[in-house]
């Protein structure tokens, strides 16, 4: 069994409004999914994606009312979108100056062109050269960044961690990914970056694990990440990865039923939380798929409570 990539990206935004103008109309990303936190109703979820909501293009935010994350180890700590190609990086560099968002201008990290950056909130995140690579994309018309510049999904996504050994045996032992290569994250200290790739690789599947064991652990927070997915094709592949974790001794959520997609959460060694989910059956399976994301939706077994669970959302405009 192989995961095939990054699936999607969940984190907390305190500021719902100020989250939902910036994802859709600096980043251009369209809303494909506006529903509620299963686990706690009183939350949005929110999933920012590209225009059909293809998996591994989502970013997702928890909305809860939180004091900004303290950073440190034991923690996501960045987020790449990817475009494709130098001219679509300096049209973005243009952009977000434009939008008043301070940016790193275009650097080379890892053998590739990047705009560092961060949202209202201090989200880390940047924006990569994934040379074309990966699923294509489906533009969102109504977006506010051309359809040739617009962000065709996540990865790689960087762990901070304070000791590796545990985690790379889960990595490559428990989920079949491959160590590849190792560059250096200039923070003031030389740390070693570790690069673990999944099914065919590339940017769109790619774990990057930066070793820094001289920062205190991060306390979670908005503007911080609350977990990572990676993509495993069908059902059947989904249960055979519950099935081998549960061989593998390691602890599980069992599986859940996200009426969008199946997900399997567990953590890994330094604490972080990882989920399995599958592709299917997507967001489309109860919006059409011009409408998605204009109005609030609920799993069935949601519905019997949507009156009280709707009137306790925010607007978002």
């Amino acid at each position: 069994m192989q995961l095939t990539g990054i699936h999607h990206l969940t984190a907390v935004t305190a500021n719902v409004r100020e989250n939902y103008r910036f994802y859709t109309q600096v980043l251009g990303m369209r809303l494909v999914k506006r529903t509620v936190n299963q686990d706690d109703v009183s939350a949005y979820h929110l999933f920012y994606a590209d225009g059909a909501g293809t998996p591994g293009s989502d970013i997702t935010f928890f909305d809860w009312p939180t004091p900004p994350e303290k950073r440190g180890t034991h923690s996501i700590c960045n987020t790449a979108l990817r475009v494709t190609g130098k001219a679509s990086l300096e049209w973005w560099a243009e952009h977000l100056s434009q939008q008043a968002v301070k940016h790193s201008g275009l650097i080379e990290r890892d053998g590739r062109l990047t705009i560092d950056f961060a949202d209202n909130e201090g989200q880390r995140l940047s924006l990569i050269d994934d040379a074309g690579t990966g699923d294509a994309n489906t533009p969102w018309d109504a977006s506010p960044v051309p359809a040739e510049h617009q962000i065709r999904g996540l990865g790689p996504i960087r762990l901070s961690i304070p000791q590796l050994e545990y985690t790379d045996i889960v990595l490559t032992k428990a989920l079949n990914m491959r160590q590849v290569r190792q560059y250096s994250l200039n923070e003031g200290n030389e740390y070693p970056v570790y690069v673990y790739e999944m099914g065919a690789g590339g940017a769109a599947a790619e774990l990057h694990v930066v070793v820094q064991p001289d920062l205190a652990p991060a306390q979670p927070g908005a503007g911080g990440v609350h977990h990572v997915a990676f993509r495993t094709p069908n059902e059947a592949e989904y249960h055979g990865w519950t099935q081998r974790l549960r061989e593998l001794s390691i602890r599980t959520s069992g599986e859940i039923d996200r009426y969008y997609f199946r997900s399997l959460y567990f953590r890994e060694p330094n604490g972080i939380l990882f989920e399995i989910a599958t592709d299917g059956p997507g967001f489309a399976v109860d919006e059409d798929p011009a409408t998605l994301g204009e109005s609030v939706v609920l799993p069935p077994f949601l519905e019997p409570r949507r009156a009280a669970i709707v009137a306790n959302l925010k607007p978002l405009v």
